[in-house]
């Protein structure tokens, strides 16, 4: 690998903990391991809540873990105006053992992966170039319908956002959104994970894969609904549906009560195998970030199908080319893609051999040099500004 050829920086990342098998977690230290195998840099990540949970990914040698010990998560053991109370003892000791951390390490360049923290770090980090992450949506989804009270509450915390030195996204869309609260934007994709073994699906399977967790974001209902139309007409396709989560009992009664080829799986550590047996991916999301499985299943050959929903899916899929980008919600439409595609092997293949030649954009030789120029262009902008 080409290692950059740059002034050397601390480069510090701020969330809350690296203890989950989550996609922010995953991604995060995937860049950090990536900083230091390509460049001289030094990379530390400060957490508020890590405590003693293990780490499930791998964190290179010359990644520096510091966590503050906040341990916020006590306060819920209160109620009411206790709970408030603690909320806010928390979050002084937060800002407090913040401000010793930086003092100290006197980093270059900040990037903060969580919103309920990007106040605290404006308040303690002094000149330092700070960048905050939009690894969700700036646009709640699931609280639209939220009172006016709730949104204007949103509204005032997020006010001094327009303070950060950069918004970085990881689609146009959230920029768009997050523009109401600061115009330094840039859109950054997730570094993914790609099939790497050699081997490509031949869309041949009469398989067609979901993969992610039982949560309203996901809308397993929609996907089941998808079903029950295309079973009619191809009763010899499979769903494999790969996840867990809190509402996955509710819907495999539901599945054994519709009697639909749907076989539901537990959520499995190499879901690139399942992959490779399939012909073609589905998602349907109410919303989504990104959409990190949409690229895993294109770089193994797969032509996938999903919602035009915000955001993810519409910079991912080229429509008709790669895969398929629904209207939002279309039931319908979404059937009629994805049988279309059950009809037409030909059509499987083509579209899965440009979903291989289009996942390559999310490589982490592609996406990290992008990274490196924004540390570089904030950095030299902050010794200009004092110079």
């Amino acid at each position: 690998m080409l290692k950059f050829k740059c002034v050397i920086m601390k480069i510090l990342y701020i969330t809350d903990a690296l203890a989950v098998w989550g996609g922010i977690e995953r991604v995060l230290c995937d860049k950090m391991n990536y900083i230091v195998n390509n460049t001289d840099h030094e990379v530390f990540v400060v957490t508020a809540d890590q405590g003693n949970h293990p780490i499930p990914f791998l964190v290179g040698d010359r990644i520096h873990v510091i966590d503050l010990d906040i341990r916020s998560h006590r306060q819920y053991k209160y109620k009411g105006v206790k709970r408030i109370l603690q909320y806010y003892k928390y979050g002084r000791l937060y800002k407090e053992r913040l401000k010793e951390c930086l003092d100290k390490l006197c980093p270059d360049i900040i990037s903060c992966l969580r919103d309920g923290y990007v106040k605290s770090v404006l308040s303690v980090k002094g000149d330092i170039p700070l960048i905050f992450e939009s690894h969700s949506l700036c646009k709640d989804i699931e609280i639209e319908n939220a009172t006016f009270l709730h949104r204007f509450l949103s509204y005032l915390s997020r006010k001094k956002f327009r303070k950060l030195d950069k918004i970085v996204t990881l689609t146009a869309g959230d920029a768009d959104d997050w523009r109401k609260y600061c115009n330094r934007l840039s859109v950054i994709p997730n570094i993914v994970h790609l099939n790497t073994s050699g081997h490509y699906c031949t869309c041949e399977n009469k398989n067609v894969v979901f993969a992610g967790r039982f949560d309203v974001q996901k809308d397993i209902g929609a996907l089941i609904s998808i079903w029950k139309i295309v079973q009619q007409s191809h009763p010899d396709w499979v769903l494999n549906v790969y996840g867990n989560g809190e509402l996955k009992p509710y819907y495999a009664s539901l599945v054994l009560e519709l009697n639909l080829n749907i076989v539901i799986h537990p959520a499995v550590p190499d879901i690139f195998d399942k992959y490779l047996e399939s012909s073609m991916l589905v998602m349907t999301s109410l919303y989504e970030p990104f959409g990190l499985v949409l690229v895993e299943a294109m770089s193994c050959g797969l032509p996938v199908v999903a919602f035009n929903c915000p955001y993810g899916p519409a910079d991912i899929i080229t429509d008709s080319v790669d895969g398929f980008l629904v209207e939002n919600r279309n039931i319908e439409t979404f059937a009629s893609r994805v049988c279309e595609l059950m009809d037409n092997m030909d059509l499987r293949q083509k579209m899965g051999k440009a979903a291989i030649i289009s996942a390559q954009r999310y490589k982490a030789e592609v996406i990290m040099p992008r990274w490196e120029n924004l540390f570089i262009e904030l950095t030299n902008k902050f010794k200009n500004s004092i110079g």
